[in-house]
């Protein structure tokens, strides 16, 4: 059907160079980055888990001490004074650290985009080199066959040339 190479790996045809070379590489295997990530990604929960835990802890602990020291209004009072900080820093830390992460990912999405669309443009320049050699070889084999006096009119058609193109 066609002589173009054929990358297995992501089953897309790559065009060839003027050497016969692939010009688009094959994707890159995962590095150590995507596993640094991983990590982090997983030393991020376990510090926003750490912190829920010290959050509750904090909380049970005054539980206690309002249990000991006697249920009243003033005791549940001084819990609420207790409590409602604590509530506040472990939200706003784990809202902080969910925003962070999130700016993370969009980076990490951003920095794969502007990789993939990169590659598309140099193989599109490629591709615009390679249709401009076949056009220019195309030019030479019909000047070629008209000082020879032979009919070009079925190149053209099978070349799929509009009329006037040569």
């Amino acid at each position: 059907m066609t002589d173009l190479p054929t990358n297995q790996d992501d089953r897309t045809a790559v065009m060839p160079t003027f050497d016969g070379a692939a010009s688009v590489p094959a994707p890159a295997a995962p590095t150590a980055a995507a596993a640094v990530h991983t990590i982090a990604h997983s030393n991020t929960a376990q510090r926003t888990a750490l912190v829920v835990l010290v959050g509750i802890g904090a909380l049970a602990l005054a539980f206690i001490v309002m249990i000991l020291v006697g249920v009243s209004s003033e005791s549940i009072n001084a819990l609420a004074v207790f409590a409602t900080p604590i509530a506040s820093m472990v939200a706003a830390y784990y809202g902080i650290t969910l925003s962070i992460q999130q700016v993370k990912n969009e980076r990490a999405e951003k920095e794969k985009a502007i990789a993939r669309a990169d590659a598309a443009d140099a193989g599109s320049r490629e591709t615009e080199v390679w249709a401009a050699q076949m056009e220019s070889g195309l030019r030479v084999a019909m000047a070629k066959l008209a000082a020879a006096g032979v009919g070009t009119d079925e190149v053209t058609k099978a070349a799929g040339t509009p009329d006037g193109f040569f």
